[in-house]
């Protein structure tokens, strides 16, 4: 079984990449899946409601990213919480399918989470802070987020050093999964 980390900084195509790589080769573990499926869970959900005392069940998400830009240390307070769910279910989604050939883990914090060990394989998907800015505006998202966020993370410079792989993605579809064909034929 070869293990495939896919990470690169926040907006960088990580998702894409990760689809287009796994894609009839194997099953993808997405971390951002996974947290999305955790505040559809009412115990997650009173956990942080509790956690962080907010009193409006509504439009938790919304009340916790204001409260993480009001205040920074919030956004370890979260992590603390996040981290450790998301390595158990990790953990199961690799007992689930020990037998499959190669496993593909889509993870935006592979290198501050000092998961490098886990992986065989560890591709980098990276972009400008530009182009990463303007794909995150496009979903909804603002300036105070993505720059708290990408504050966050490990220099694309520092991040590579940890890769087998670096694909910039900062042009279109077709490059991008010509870069990705070139890496995953190695090894699927």
């Amino acid at each position: 079984m070869i293990k495939i980390g896919i990470t690169g900084s926040i907006a960088s195509g990580k998702t894409t990449a990760s689809k287009i790589l796994s894609y009839k080769r194997g099953p993808l573990f997405s971390a951002d899946n996974e947290v999305h499926k955790l505040y559809k869970n009412n115990i997650f959900k009173k956990l942080l409601i509790k956690e962080f005392k907010i009193e409006k069940k509504l439009h938790l998400k919304e009340i916790l990213i204001k409260k993480i830009i009001n205040n920074k240390k919030n956004i370890k307070k979260l992590e603390k919480i996040i981290h450790p769910i998301i390595r158990n279910l990790m953990k199961k989604f690799v007992i689930s399918n020990k037998k499959k050939e190669n496993l593909f883990f889509e993870i935006p914090l592979l290198f501050e989470s000092k998961l490098m060990n886990y992986f065989d394989v560890i591709i980098f998907i990276k972009a400008n802070k530009k182009t990463r800015l303007k794909r995150f505006k496009a979903k909804g998202g603002d300036n105070k987020l993505f720059n708290l966020l990408n504050n966050k993370q490990l220099s694309n410079k520092n991040k590579e050093k940890f890769s087998n792989h670096t694909v910039v993605n900062e042009k279109n579809l077709n490059i991008l999964k010509k870069n990705l064909f070139d890496i995953i034929k190695l090894y699927a």
